[in-house]
């Protein structure tokens, strides 16, 4: 064999032996395993039939300043902010009643479902079945994360009388993103992976959201004002559904790389497992 015949072949093992490129080609393989791009759509589609409700029936329930809340967090445009502003001043967390509390976080429970299935496949695991007991976690999950979304607003909110409010707000912005993205598959997986093996995807993911963060904050409101203007509250839920794509594409393939750079045989991988 000639050596322009053997160079096809001694690129990818020259890679395999850098880590660098071990983590690259790995990663890679391990998001074609998962079939990210399908399971990034399943889990924006939970995102969003199952956090904004909780998100609702919260702002329902505390009244119009709690409504305020959401609205400015999800930076929903303002013709969609009024339909939310006359239910919460509507209703009251006794219009739902038990029957339908339980109905919404019943159904929200889909979303703990749909992103077990997606740690299970990322860490190899046996699929988990479904059992009443689990179902703690599926509340805990989804409720903390719809928790996270209007309590990193407030949050930021408070560091603008801070010294460098910028700063601060990324610092807190970092921390929370962090914490959940731990968290989720901590409880959702019943401890099944050690949280010191999660916590590269959560970091990486915190800091994929720092750049991420910027650009939305940019594109989403004149994007949700656009589809608002042209197609209504069909096209603020369309723009929604991408933005949450793109978050939930991130966040599953920060859980490949985390988890190829916590099982790796170079020395930071050995650090990390010890």
């Amino acid at each position: 064999m000639s050596q322009e015949e053997n160079e096809p072949i001694r690129a990818p093992a020259w890679l395999l032996h850098r880590w660098p490129g071990r983590i690259a080609i790995t990663s890679a393989a391990g998001c074609v395993r998962i079939d990210v791009f399908d399971r990034a759509m399943t889990v924006a589609a939970q995102l969003f039939s199952s956090v904004l409700p909780i998100l609702i029936l919260f702002a329902t329930w505390a009244g119009a300043s709690a409504s305020d809340a959401t609205a400015e967090a999800l930076q929903i445009p303002d013709e969609s902010k009024d339909v939310l502003d006359d239910a919460a001043q509507g209703s009251s967390g006794a219009a739902f009643g038990v029957a339908g509390v339980l109905i919404v976080l019943i159904s929200a429970t889909s979303l703990s479902r749909a992103v077990t299935r997606a740690f299970t496949a990322v860490w190899s695991l046996p699929r988990p079945r479904s059992r009443l007991g689990s179902a703690w976690r599926w509340l805990a999950a989804v409720v903390g994360l719809a928790l996270a979304v209007v309590v990193v607003r407030q949050l930021a909110a408070l560091a603008d009388g801070l010294p460098q409010p910028r700063a601060w707000q990324s610092a807190v912005a970092f921390a929370a993103d962090a914490a959940v993205t731990l968290f989720l598959p901590w409880v959702l997986l019943a401890g099944a992976v050690r949280p010191r093996l999660l916590l590269p995807g959560a970091l990486l993911f915190a800091v994929t959201m720092i750049v991420l963060r910027p650009v939305s904050a940019v594109w989403l409101p004149r994007a949700l004002e656009s589809s608002a203007d042209r197609f209504g509250s069909i096209g603020v839920a369309f723009t929604y559904l991408a933005w949450l794509y793109a978050i939930a594409f991130c966040f599953l393939v920060a859980a490949v790389v985390g988890r190829v750079v916590a099982t790796d045989d170079g020395r930071l991988g050995r650090w990390i497992r010890r």
